[in-house]
């Protein structure tokens, strides 16, 4: 009897040291740290391409960075020899002509006509330079900027163009000798500024750098009277009608400028 009651005595002891060891092991497993699989970030789509989400949201490259295909020179039916394919950029190899542009030179357009679009693009421009990137151009007149509206591409530094107009509306950025760009936000010479230049049903809007700089209205008569107040009706009578549909342009102002990763989204 002795010899039992020591028996149980023992179990009733041990067993909750037991019970108790095996609690610890299992708080102790419940507290060890969890491993977390790493996600790598999501990479950016490699210059003059689009990422897998622009292409399902329609976006369409406008320029491979590697030939001139779907450009031609304005009135033209040939890419001009003054402009190059360098490094993945169009570049206008500057000829100091100005406003006249190179003998092998002049604007270039992409030959298909757009009417509601968000376009996006870099630009860089070279020191004291000038350029400008055009919409819902027409080829009537000897340049296309006596036909459509320009947003202007400018060091503003060093060009005269930044102190000339009024309030700065030819400054980078702008609607060119129209509207100021506010705020302006341009980056120095060297350094690329990415712009979405958007047009939809008459509403246009620049954005420059992340932010709108500037948002208009065509065929209003606030418009009307705006263009009536600049320099173009003494260029081109008409300049204030432009077109629902029409050309993209890049300008020859006889400066070295480069763009790249230049593609549109038709809304």
């Amino acid at each position: 009897m002795r010899k039992i009651s020591l028996v149980v005595i023992f179990s009733l002891i041990l067993i909750p040291v037991l019970s108790s060891c095996k609690d610890k092991k299992a708080d102790q497993k419940e507290d060890a740290p969890t491993e977390v699989a790493v996600v790598p970030e999501t990479q950016e789509a490699p210059m003059n391409e689009l990422t897998p989400a622009e292409e399902a949201d329609g976006w369409v490259m406008l320029f491979d960075g590697k030939t001139s295909e779907g450009w031609r020179g304005y009135k033209k039916e040939h890419f001009p020899a003054a402009w190059e394919i360098v490094d993945g950029t169009l570049h206008m190899l500057g000829s100091g002509r100005g406003e006249a542009g190179s003998k092998d030179g002049g604007d270039i357009i992409y030959d298909k006509k757009f009417q509601n679009f968000t376009l996006s693009l870099e630009w860089k421009i070279s020191e004291g330079g000038n350029s400008g990137i055009l919409y819902l151009g027409e080829e009537k007149l000897d340049f296309i900027w006596k036909t459509a509206p320009e947003m202007q591409v400018l060091d503003n530094e060093k060009h005269p163009d930044a102190k000339l107009g009024k309030d700065g509306n030819r400054m980078a950025g702008s609607l060119y000798d129209l509207i100021p760009a506010k705020p302006q936000n341009a980056k120095p010479v060297g350094e690329w500024n990415k712009i979405e230049l958007t047009v939809y049903k008459g509403t246009v809007v620049h954005n420059q750098n992340g932010e709108n700089v500037v948002e208009y209205h065509l065929w209003t008569p606030e418009w009307n009277e705006l263009v009536a107040g600049s320099k173009f009706p003494s260029l081109n009578p008409e300049w204030a009608d432009v077109p629902a549909k029409g050309y993209i342009g890049l300008q020859d102002h006889g400066d070295d400028v480069w763009f790249r990763n230049i593609k549109i989204k038709e809304l």
